[in-house]
């Protein structure tokens, strides 16, 4: 009976992707064509631009009308974090981005998964936690419950959620410093993760929201939490059979945005995901994913306890093909920019240095600016 349950959902998984391939077909090819524009528009930036569009500026949401100058200096998106927000924030966010150069549009992106991770509450709406969706509802009401994080989203001016978590934990405890899972998991079997995670990532991205598919290649089971220290997945023989359903079932499911974890994988990378140029080619060339990619917080444990600074691990991170660095939240807006602007000095500096290529920074730089603009291609010279 237990292969019977397998073979069942499976099966349900090979529907869904049947269903999605002609729609997603589509999309993937008007996608394509918008990330060619997109490179050619950033071929024509400087460094010091391009730069600034490859890092996310991390702040309180409740101080987000000091990110003038994050907005003016082109960078690539805004990371909010905090339980409130000014009651005229989507004025705010709409003011910034109108400040951008070009008028190009930033990312602004949360943590919306439901349950206990959910931020500005009082703005947003919640919605149960994902393990909780899992057992009680069906892929078209978690579909339903995604939708409503996302319209919810845009009315405050937020385009991007940190979710679906599509790591497969089955365990009903908290998150913490021991599982950076448990109910923010769908559950514990790969094709119902795989199932569930899609339906609330299609919820998201029918409201106009950027669903960005984390923690790759998959945190279920691994060691400890990234956050606090280093962390290992279980090994690679045996995520390639379960973790890695739900990423591959998303993926062909059109998802356009991952988030990479900060932990190593035994038999795959010594190195935390994030920084790992073999872990980046896997989900660029075995399962053809195109989009964006980002890191998870590179102020993480698991990259200081290496000794490296954000700064130094964003740029590891871009050398090893990622688009968008994320770092924690400084304590204040001042911190924050001055942040933002160290890591963007670093990763000129790598330019400059030889051991960033200035194309690889193109092609990061052009993913974030596709990620949330329609890019229109320069009028070539009659």
């Amino acid at each position: 009976m237990k292969n019977v349950r397998v073979l069942g959902g499976a099966l349900l998984v090979a529907s869904l992707l049947v269903a999605i391939a002609t729609s997603t077909t589509a999309t993937a090819s008007t996608a394509a064509a918008n990330l060619a524009c997109a490179n050619q528009v950033v071929s024509k930036w400087s460094v010091p631009r391009l730069a600034n569009e490859t890092i996310a500026v991390s702040i309180n949401a409740g101080n987000i009308g000091a990110l003038g100058p994050a907005a003016r200096a082109g960078y690539g998106g805004i990371l909010l974090v905090g339980s409130t927000a000014p009651a005229h924030f989507a004025a705010i966010v709409a003011t910034l981005q109108r400040e951008t150069p070009e008028k190009y549009a930033m990312l602004v992106m949360t943590d919306e998964e439901g349950g206990g991770v959910q931020r500005i509450a009082n703005l947003l709406v919640s919605a149960p936690w994902a393990q909780t969706m899992g057992k009680n509802l069906t892929p078209a009401q978690i579909t339903a419950e995604g939708k409503k994080v996302g319209l919810a989203m845009m009315a405050a001016g937020v385009n991007a959620d940190l979710a679906p978590v599509l790591d497969v934990d089955g365990r009903a405890v908290y998150p913490g410093a021991t599982n950076p899972d448990g109910y923010r998991s769908f559950g514990g079997v790969p094709t119902k993760v795989a199932s569930d995670g899609v339906a609330f990532m299609n919820g998201l991205q029918d409201a106009g929201v950027t669903a960005v598919i984390k923690h790759f290649p998959g945190l279920g089971g691994s060691t400890g939490n990234t956050d606090f220290g280093a962390a290992a997945t279980v090994p690679w023989a045996t995520l390639k059979t379960t973790a890695l359903v739900p990423f591959n079932a998303a993926i062909r499911g059109g998802a356009t945005a991952v988030m990479v974890s900060n932990a190593t994988v035994p038999g795959l990378s010594s190195l935390p995901s994030s920084i790992s140029r073999v872990v980046i080619q896997f989900l660029r060339q075995q399962l053809g994913f195109s989009g964006l990619i980002m890191t998870d917080s590179l102020g993480a444990g698991a990259l200081s306890v290496r000794h490296l600074s954000v700064s130094a691990a964003s740029v590891k991170a871009l050398e090893a093909g990622v688009d968008l660095t994320l770092a924690g939240t400084p304590p204040s807006p001042a911190a924050s920019l001055q942040l933002a602007q160290s890591t963007s000095n670093a990763i000129q500096q790598a330019v400059s240095a030889g051991t960033l290529p200035l194309a690889t920074l193109q092609s990061a730089a052009a993913q974030v600016l596709a990620s949330r603009n329609q890019v229109s291609c320069p009028v070539a010279p009659v």
